[in-house]
């Protein structure tokens, strides 16, 4: 059976999860606490880079998540999350590759700002104007479709955006101008994939209260 190291509070690690039970793939769940797991010798021998998430698969262990989630579907092609057509393969990867590339990295600061960090205002400025050009550049893409690249099921590039771009209203980022990206969100999170994997609340508010312990130790 599949092992899944992953922290609950882990986007990456949530993507892979959604991955295995949208395509109802048997595996196990590991759970690390990032306070100090992520760093015991047995850890970063599978995981070098000391991250979540890794997937087991036997004794291949697969590190960095759209590797693993293009090794899912390329063992596990039924049902389908990468379309076969040219164009709508294009568009999953284009999806998956904003994200990561493009809004992972912007919404960094933003979580730093929601949680009582001090931000530099320009800085901040240039952050939300790249994080509104994601979701324009989203918006359009996706048009009257109901998810990325397909008319029928969910894609990689619905489980890869579909885990942040639905938090940024969290952040102070509202998502009203986005019509499509905001019917497509709700489509989302009424599926059984995406409820089963949403931290609990109690973990969220843990988590924002080490965020806030965290900036108040580094601003003294």
């Amino acid at each position: 059976m599949l092992k899944l190291y992953y922290n609950p509070l882990s986007t990456n690690a949530r993507r892979v999860w959604i991955a295995l039970l949208e395509k109802e793939i048997p595996f196990e769940l590991v759970a690390l606490k990032l306070n100090g797991d992520q760093f015991q010798p047995d850890f970063l021998a599978i995981s070098p880079f000391h991250h979540v998430p890794v997937l087991a698969d036997g004794d291949f262990h697969l590190i960095e998540t759209l590797a693993i989630l293009d090794y899912l579907e390329a063992k596990y092609p039924a049902p389908a999350l990468l379309p076969e057509d040219a164009k709508e393969r294009a568009i999953v990867r284009m999806v998956q590759m904003v994200a990561v590339n493009e809004l992972s990295p912007a919404m960094s600061p933003l979580v730093r700002q929601t949680f009582g960090g001090a931000g530099d205002p320009e800085k901040l400025e240039q952050t939300r104007q790249q994080v509104a050009a994601v979701l324009r550049f989203f918006e359009d893409l996706l048009g009257d479709r109901p998810f990325f690249g397909s008319s029928s099921g969910i894609t990689l590039a619905d489980v890869v955006a579909g885990v942040s771009v639905p938090w940024l209203p969290e952040l102070g980022v509202s998502l009203e101008k986005y019509p499509n990206l905001q019917a497509w969100g709700d489509r989302l999170n009424s599926r059984a994939s995406w409820q089963k994997t949403q931290a609990s609340p109690e973990l969220v508010e843990a988590f924002k209260s080490q965020m806030k312990q965290l900036i108040k130790g580094q601003q003294s």
